[in-house]
C-alpha cells in the first residue's frame, strides 16, 4: 500500500538514457564524432545501471 506512491528509479534513468542518445545523435549529425562517442559511452553506462536495477 505504501509502495504505491514510491517513484520508479528506472523511469528516471530511462529518460536520461534516451536524452543522452538523442544528444549523441545530434552530435553525430553535426560532425562532432568525439562528442558522439563520449555521449554514447555515458548512455551505455546509464543502460548498464538500468539493467542492474532490473536484475536485482
Amino acid at each position: 500500500m505504501f509502495g504505491l506512491f514510491k517513484s520508479d528509479p528506472t523511469k528516471k534513468l530511462q529518460k536520461a538514457y534516451e536524452r543522452k542518445l538523442e544528444q549523441a545523435m545530434h552530435a553525430a549529425r553535426n560532425g562532432d564524432m568525439r562528442a558522439n562517442a563520449s555521449l554514447t559511452e555515458e548512455a551505455e553506462a546509464i543502460r548498464a545501471e538500468i539493467e542492474a536495477l532490473k536484475q536485482g
